[in-house]
């Protein structure tokens, strides 16, 4: 890849620090003003990175890099920098608290009335969201895993306590937001033959079948879902016998926007404070559905495992969202790639059962998809498929082609695809509207992802080549003059037909490229992949030129002069370099053995002008 992650980071955090801190106060919001999520974004554009990359890591200060203390240099010197980071932490969590101790998740400053009718209310600007409890439950452990590992380098006892208490209030929040996305989920049931129904069975009817045959073989392969729903108790009291007792009923599961109405409180020993009650209606929405995947993905992660950041009943939670995120993938993916010819998501655009229509629905399936197939280690053929599928949105979105005047295309990156809150308008006059405008970030975290799982090089190169197509769009959409610069986002430096926004940052933009960028320097981090075919030169290689060598030894030549055993120690060292690596790394194999044969062939040719008479 052309990006440089590690750069493009680094230029991020001096970026961040520039804009949210001056003398010596950090300054919460941006051009979406203060609120729960936007907040934990601003934090997440540096914690991210720092407790998800080894090498930028910031805990430690005696191991911190010094481009990384380069960049950062706003904040302290090493060991300033994760105090610093521990105040300003404490300063969210303490924000985001109410008086009785609760943790609050409300969407504030990012609802707005749908249709531009007006104003929200203090009651619906005060409503717990999904995207805030997704963005809390990965700033939670986030922070936790940073306090842990800084805890260990500190030695003055108040430091200790306010690190002590930070990491409580930080547990508190993961519950009380694990708690939130349990109320959250749901199961939506309808009619073969309600308009909901009927716009499913168009979706996933690609060949054209007999409905009575399509209904059929959707419960045959949602027939593992259905069963698994029984499983679902917590935080959830639908009866779910009727879907599963009626096999002509069709359904959808996912989370909703927030609470649904009237979902149950969940039994937790945990101290969560008070659980509201919830307005949402309960049908999932995609863009929700996904924000919560990626959030409850970490708390299965490996560093989640290794650090035990989550207690026994954290951990029980975990595990009934674990079920929840089983099914809403599987679900999904099975909708998604339904049928034995063309998958309906390649159907662009996806359509919702609601009969809404845009190519952002169709990338939001998309990355479900790709999660699935990841979790089934698909071939390359069914990844190319999604690889595929990611270009041509990239195309229609314009990302990759010159848009025309007055292009549709171009709403999707400003203002965003506008999603009803259905259930908002009993606490206000207007139902309330979600802007979802990150299509561009998710479209390069999507294809990372894709690129991830692939096997073979050469499918991979070209991921990695659109990759830095798609970079190339957002480097462009970057803020240009203030304290901002270098953050996002600013699409009409791309378009130059939309309306020019405030140079103040959108965190809700640049988290979502810190995302992608971490994504990328996650691959970039991992081993390459092997080639077959240069695995295979590789062992001829290696056999000619041992053989060689042998003969070169045969020859008489390690009895030669010092000059001559040191050449051939050389040559025995690189050869046993390319024997160890010749299966993991087998074109630096190659290139090392051709420099060997290069040098017997250099000493035989010698030999030969010496015995030329």
């Amino acid at each position: 890849m052309k990006i440089q992650p590690r750069q493009q980071l680094l230029d991020i955090w001096q970026a961040t620090v520039r804009a949210s801190f001056q003398d010596g106060k950090w300054s919460w919001g941006g051009r979406n003003r203060t609120n729960s999520i936007s907040d934990a974004e601003q934090l997440l554009s540096i914690l991210l990175p720092a407790t998800e990359i080894s090498f930028f890591q910031l805990e430690q200060p005696n191991e911190t890099a010094d481009d990384v203390l380069a960049a950062l240099r706003g904040l302290g010197d090493a060991v300033e920098v994760p105090q610093v980071l521990v105040r300003v932490i404490t300063d969210y969590m303490e924000r985001y608290t109410d008086a009785s101790g609760t943790p609050t998740f409300a969407g504030d400053t990012y609802f707005r009335c749908a249709e531009n009718d007006g104003d929200p209310t203090a009651a619906q600007a005060s409503i717990d969201v999904v995207d805030s409890f997704a963005m809390s439950v990965t700033l939670s452990l986030a922070t936790m895993s940073f306090v842990r590992g800084f805890r260990r380098e500190v030695r003055r006892e108040s430091l200790r306590s306010e690190i002590d208490r930070l990491e409580a209030m930080a547990s508190k929040r993961l519950s009380a937001a694990l708690v939130g996305l349990l109320r959250s989920f749901t199961i939506s049931v309808m009619d073969a033959d309600s308009a909901e129904g009927q716009q499913l069975i168009r979706t996933t009817n690609q060949q054209g079948l007999p409905v009575r045959q399509v209904i059929e073989e959707l419960r045959v392969a949602l027939r593992q879902v259905r069963a698994a729903l029984r499983e679902i108790t917590i935080g959830f009291e639908m009866d779910t016998s009727e879907l599963l007792d009626n096999p002509n009923r069709l359904f959808e599961c996912g989370w909703s926007w927030g609470i649904v109405k009237d979902a149950p409180i969940v039994r937790t020993n945990e101290d969560v404070g008070e659980q509201p009650g919830g307005v949402a209606q309960a049908a999932p929405y995609l863009y929700f559905s996904v924000v919560a995947l990626d959030a409850i993905e970490g708390l299965f992660s490996e560093r989640t495992r290794l650090l035990a950041l989550l207690n026994e009943e954290q951990q029980r939670l975990a595990r009934a969202l674990q079920l929840r995120w089983d099914l809403t993938q599987t679900y999904w993916s099975t909708i998604a790639s339904f049928g034995g010819g063309r998958w309906p998501v390649e159907d662009i655009p996806w359509r919702t059962t609601d009969g809404l229509e845009s190519d952002y629905f169709s990338l939001l399936v998309t990355a479900v998809t790709a999660q699935d197939l990841a979790n089934r280690r698909a071939t390359d053929s069914d990844l190319a498929r999604v690889g595929d599928l990611l270009a041509e949105l990239a195309n229609r979105a314009r990302i990759t082609r010159r848009p025309y005047a007055d292009d549709d295309a171009l709403t999707m990156h400003y203002p965003g695809v506008e999603l009803h809150l259905v259930g908002s308008e009993e606490l206000g006059p207007a139902r309330l509207a979600w802007l979802a405008a990150d299509f561009s970030p998710l479209l390069m975290k999507r294809t990372l992802r894709i690129a991830e799982m692939m096997h073979d090089p050469e499918r991979r190169g070209q991921l990695l080549r659109f990759v830095d197509t798609i970079w190339d769009h957002l480097s462009r959409r970057r803020l240009r003059d203030g304290a901002a610069r270098d953050l996002w986002d600013q699409p009409a430096g791309v378009y130059g037909q939309l309306p020019v926004q405030d140079e103040a940052a959108s965190w809700y933009y640049t988290e979502r490229v810190v995302e992608s960028l971490t994504a990328a320097a996650r691959l970039v981090s991992r081993p390459p992949l092997k080639s077959e075919r240069a695995s295979g030169i590789a062992d001829d290689l290696l056999t000619e030129a041992e053989h060689l060598y042998d003969q070169e030894l045969l020859s008489g030549s390690g009895e030669a002069g010092p000059a001559m055993r040191r050449v051939l120690h050389t040559m025995r060292l690189s050869l046993e370099r390319a024997r160890s690596i010749r299966t993991t790394r087998p074109a630096t194999a190659v290139a090392l053995i051709s420099e060997v044969l290069r040098d017997l062939d250099g000493l035989a040719a010698a030999r030969r002008d010496a015995q030329t008479p």
